[in-house]
């Protein structure tokens, strides 16, 4: 029994000395349990280097995305809070087309007037639309001849002058006139304006924001002068667009180029139009120059270059029909203004030629921008439009404004 006794105590020593060393071993700290996160550190020093790039460099472009579109959206907001008289929906496409989107705008342009563009044919007028006084003899003594119908039988009234209001020296120095000028559209109506440089003089004053300038031009017919106001007409495209230069009253606001169409009048009261060739000052004896594009007629010819698209504007070019506007000279120097809508460069030049014009040139186009206007009475009284459907109203120019236009004046 002491034999037996004694192994079995021994064993049970063993056994509690082997839980005494088990309780007392080192303890380790288990591992976490997967939970989806990994603290920061780790994160950053297990990333592979072109990833952390990738991260770093989208960060940066975005950034720059934001910065970029505050910045646009604080030009865009200023841009439209500057006073101006044109419809929002029209400066905001200007916007676009001054900031980058100019090639946006033109597509834009010509899918839509291209998809617009008048159908040949259709029922034709039975009227045209009235414009002016009555035909009669106050103005047939030194009236230009009627323009030839270019659709027979001719509408009444069609092609004959017609005066627009206050006499100099008994008779009306502007007469206006309406025809349709071409067959293949017979709806489609031009209307023409023919100013007597005689009885008459002109001239040209800078818009409130173009030509670019310090802000200092009133942008509209002087107060003062409208006792003898006539007529007020639409002027060119906008120099950065054309190309081309402007100088008034000893100003200029940007060198004439030679090569260019442009619209002088001189010191002396006469009025041209021709190609300039005298380098990029206008000389003491101009008192206006305004260039726009070539010469659409020249010697009462077309400019075989009526088919270029890219002389004939930067957006819509020659083929595409649209408001467009012109002014020439006829064989006496006396002016000639011709607008129409759904227009090319080339049919515009027609017109101008058909009415009279020996030397011509294009003038502003586009619905917002093509206007006329004629006054019943000195002092701008009862102001009227060239043709009814001009976008713009006939007070256009007896309040500030946007672009640059011209001013006829009795003598």
């Amino acid at each position: 029994m002491a034999a037996g006794s004694s192994l079995t105590r021994d064993a049970i020593e063993r056994y509690e000395a082997r839980i005494l060393a088990y309780e007392q071993r080192p303890r380790r700290t288990p591992p976490p349990r997967a939970t989806g996160r990994t603290p920061t550190a780790r994160v950053r020093g297990r990333v592979p280097q072109h990833v952390a790039i990738t991260v770093r460099f989208r960060r940066i472009v975005v950034l720059a995305a934001i910065v970029l579109l505050v910045d646009l959206l604080g030009s865009f907001t200023l841009a439209m809070m500057q006073p101006s008289n044109v419809p929002f929906g029209v400066r905001a496409v200007e916007w676009f087309r001054d900031n980058g989107a100019a090639w946006l705008v033109s597509d834009v342009e010509s899918i839509y007037y291209s998809l617009n563009a008048p159908a040949t044919g259709g029922r034709p007028l039975k009227t045209l639309p009235k414009v002016g006084a009555e035909a009669g003899s106050k103005f047939a003594s030194h009236a230009p001849p009627p323009i030839a119908p270019v659709i027979n039988p001719p509408l009444p009234g069609e092609g004959q002058w017609r005066g627009t209001g206050p006499l100099v020296d008994g008779v009306a120095p502007v007469l206006v006139t309406t025809f349709r000028p071409d067959p293949n559209y017979p709806q489609l109506v031009a209307g023409v304006a023919w100013i007597d440089v005689s009885r008459t003089w002109l001239a040209l004053y800078p818009g409130r924001y173009e030509p670019p300038n310090d802000g200092s031009q009133a942008a509209e017919v002087p107060p003062q002068l409208r006792p003898s106001l006539l007529a007020t007409f639409n002027s060119g495209f906008r120099l950065e667009d054309s190309g081309g230069g402007f100088a008034v009253s000893g100003q200029v606001y940007a060198p004439l180029k030679d090569g260019q169409a442009t619209l002088i009048g001189y010191r002396n009261g006469t009025i041209d139009v021709r190609t300039w060739t005298g380098g990029p000052d206008p000389g003491p004896d101009i008192e206006f120059a305004r260039q726009n594009l070539p010469l659409m007629v020249e010697h009462g010819q077309l400019n075989p270059a009526l088919s270029n698209d890219s002389l004939w504007g930067m957006t819509l070019g020659n083929a595409v029909r649209v408001w467009r506007s012109g002014i020439g000279v006829d064989a006496d120097g006396n002016l000639i203004y011709a607008a129409a809508d759904d227009q090319t460069a080339q049919s515009l030049a027609q017109i101008l030629q058909r009415a009279g014009a020996m030397r011509a040139m294009e003038l502003d186009i586009n619905y917002e921008w093509t206007t006329f206007n004629f006054y019943g009475t000195f002092g701008a009284g009862e102001p009227a439009k060239l043709l009814p459907d001009m976008n713009r109203p006939a007070t256009r120019y007896l309040t500030p404004d946007d672009r640059d236009f011209f001013a006829v004046y009795a003598r």
